[in-house]
């Protein structure tokens, strides 16, 4: 029996090095338990995608192995972007799927999405698979399941327009897939909005030679960038391995993070629900917390990871959610996932009913100081321990939103520590209204860390 590295199994997903964690053998076996999983659940079918990582497509047929020797049936949809695996959940009525995935994480590296239902599962049932497949007791069927092949990317496309009509103001959008699968797709899709369309790096190629696809750290979008203000396009979006996360430029060739493209968001959306509740990521701007406000909605800070932002949105009956990292999720006029052409297609939308350009919007909403995420080394069993430090002396003095970490209050600003659920790092963030507020604050902040137990690092920008 092979044996199961219990670290692939993370909070949201299954990970590791795709030669040396994610073999044949472990993948197989994770493919079993995970339709042994299934199997008592009542659930028959489901849906195999895989992105265009070199190891994907070798991932995704020892997966389908294991899957139907528990007498699960197959639908192998391919080589595909995030999104259509989940709204394929949908098109076939299936309860469960597989989506082979490393995301943003470097070229060596993939994984898989789990889902039960219409999402994917995280925390516990993750380690319920972990132990089904490290004990190997599977459920073994009388005969493999029946394997069908299924390419639903133009009925995916067909959907998506359906779902978006832009308004008379044409736009000039340069779009950059970084080498990954929304390279399949996306020229089609957003000709067919009616954009004048500039492609970059559309070829898929699982070995990034161009640059890594992760559009929320800036100098992956160096040419995006170039390519808008030289073109006068009037916006650049970058999209990530999978597509399930987007990044902006605006026409001045300034880049937008997920917390100010929420604002724009809840400003189509709002008005149409007032007094709906908005879910707030604990790392985004205070100025989304103002606006949010400003427009009549519930502000509701909650924890960073996609999958529970899901869930929570699944609990509370929320519209829309998103996190600084570019996930956007749409329940209004949407199925609830995060899909990056849908989401870009919600800003064309808003854009292409606007006289003024991206860059004056992007002025109306308050811009303050912030360091960018800063990413510090700490070992798993120790990261916990520094947060819970941290936020027990931070609250003899100050208030303090601690859903997810601690996020310190100060009286201009704010200052961000939690600890990661997916690496060994501790994740710190600072705001202020001022240059000087946000000194202060960082200064505060490293003083505190340090003294919980972190280590002396430097705040990135």
């Amino acid at each position: 029996m092979a044996h199961i590295p219990s670290h692939i199994f993370r909070e949201y997903d299954i990970r590791g090095l795709a030669e040396e964690e994610l073999t044949s053998p472990v993948m197989i076996a994770v493919g079993k338990a995970y339709g042994t999983f299934l199997t008592e659940k009542g659930i028959r079918k489901v849906p195999v995608g895989g992105d265009i990582r070199l190891s994907s497509k070798r991932i995704r047929r020892d997966v389908i192995e294991g899957l139907r020797s528990t007498g699960m049936d197959v639908i192998d949809i391919g080589t595909v972007m995030t999104p259509l695996f989940y709204w394929s959940l949908y098109h076939f009525g299936c309860d469960g799927g597989v989506m082979v995935t490393g995301s943003h994480n470097p070229k060596e590296f993939n994984g898989l999405k789990l889902a039960l239902g219409k999402t994917t599962i995280f925390g516990e049932q993750i380690q319920e698979i972990r132990r089904i497949a490290e004990e190997g007791h599977f459920f073994v069927a009388e005969r493999p399941g029946v394997l069908e092949r299924a390419d639903i990317g133009e009925e995916y496309v067909e959907m998506l327009c359906r779902k978006i009509t832009l308004g008379p103001k044409k736009l000039k959008v340069v779009l950059d897939a970084g080498n990954g699968t929304a390279g399949l797709f996306m020229e089609k899709f957003f000709r067919r909005l009616g954009c004048d369309v500039l492609p970059l790096f559309a070829e898929p190629d699982g070995t990034f030679p161009n640059h890594h696809p992760d559009p929320t750290v800036r100098e992956n979008l160096q040419t995006l960038t170039e390519t808008v203000l030289r073109e006068k396009a009037d916006l650049g979006i970058g999209f990530d391995g999978d597509a399930d996360r987007l990044g902006v430029v605006d026409d001045a060739g300034e880049m937008l993070l997920g917390d100010t493209l929420m604002a724009l968001y809840w400003r189509e959306i709002l008005p149409k629900h007032p007094g709906a509740t908005a879910i707030i990521e604990v790392k985004s701007s205070q100025a989304l917390v103002e606006e949010v406000e400003r427009l009549g909605g519930v502000p509701l800070f909650w924890k960073s990871g996609h999958s529970l932002i899901k869930a929570k949105m699944k609990e509370i009956n929320a519209l829309f959610a998103g996190e600084v990292s570019g996930h956007m999720f749409f329940a209004d006029e949407f199925y609830g996932f995060d899909d990056s052409f849908y989401a870009a297609a919600r800003l064309l939308r808003l854009l292409s009913f606007e006289e003024r350009r991206l860059s004056e919007i992007v002025r109306t909403i308050p811009r303050y100081y912030s360091t960018a995420e800063t990413r510090i080394p700490c070992p798993d069993d120790k990261k916990f321990h520094v947060v819970a430090a941290v936020r027990e002396e931070a609250l003899k003095t100050h208030e303090a939103i601690t859903v997810d970490g601690v996020r310190i209050l100060y009286p201009h600003g704010w200052g961000l520590l939690r600890a990661s659920n997916t690496q060994p790092i501790l994740v710190a963030r600072c705001e202020g209204r001022t240059p000087s507020a946000l000194r202060e604050i960082e200064e505060d902040m490293h003083r505190r860390i340090v003294l919980g137990g972190g280590v002396p690092f430097e705040w990135t920008y």
